[in-house]
């Protein structure tokens, strides 16, 4: 979860003056707080997380301690291939999250038959990718969302339109998917070689190579 800092800070002689930091980690925003709270000149000091909901520092530390058990800071790498001769998908995710103070990596891939193209399968591993997190008992938190398929996301995040049939469908499945585990995806595009991991994954996959494992980093 990233969050904001706003605050009006005041000099010895009484000059006041706002800020508003850029978005960071929650876990980042209570050390800086508490850090500028030792100072003695904060006037105020807020709190802002995505949905513009203002929390003072007593209640993100509140918050903080409920997060640190459930998965939290999660970032998610996804990737699909998809071999025409054979009509084999292997789908890829990477799943990076911190929970109880520690930091781990979720992989897994999947062979699948029924699709018909390359950017059936880049859907098809986000939905993989989404099911995994439902496994984990992720629940109404923003999450990051990367992968180097431009159809995938620029589609998802409204800059392109959907309009083939089947990627309608396969777009409808992941926000429906992200609705209701209350996710609120911020996606963001890379290149190829910055996926490779995911992309690894799913050419393990079309080589019938599987992979399903969590591991501390």
């Amino acid at each position: 979860m990233n969050i904001r800092i706003e605050l009006t800070y005041k000099t010895p002689k009484g000059t006041e003056a706002t800020f508003r930091s850029d978005e960071m980690y929650i876990g980042e925003a209570i050390l800086i707080g508490e850090d500028l709270e030792k100072t003695g000149r904060i006037h105020s000091i807020s709190f802002i997380d995505n949905y513009d909901t203002s929390l003072t520092l007593k209640e993100m530390k509140q918050f903080m301690k409920g997060v640190q058990t459930e998965p939290h800071n999660i970032t998610v790498y996804f990737d699909g291939g998809f071999n025409i001769e054979t009509y084999q998908s292997g789908l890829g995710c990477a799943i990076y999250y911190h929970q109880n103070r520690k930091s781990f990596r979720l992989r897994k891939n999947a062979l699948i038959y029924e699709l018909n193209t390359n950017n059936e399968a880049e859907y098809a591993a986000l939905h993989l990718a989404m099911q995994e997190l439902e496994f984990l008992g992720v629940r109404n938190i923003p999450i990051t969302i990367v992968g180097d398929s431009q159809v995938v996301i620029n589609q998802l995040n409204g800059e392109w339109p959907c309009m083939e049939e089947e990627l309608t469908k396969w777009a409808d499945r992941v926000e429906h998917k992200l609705k209701g585990l209350g996710i609120t995806p911020n996606y963001h595009l890379i290149s190829r070689k910055e996926n490779k991991e995911a992309d690894r994954l799913a050419s393990q996959a079309l080589k019938g190579v599987e992979m399903s494992s969590t591991t501390e980093t």
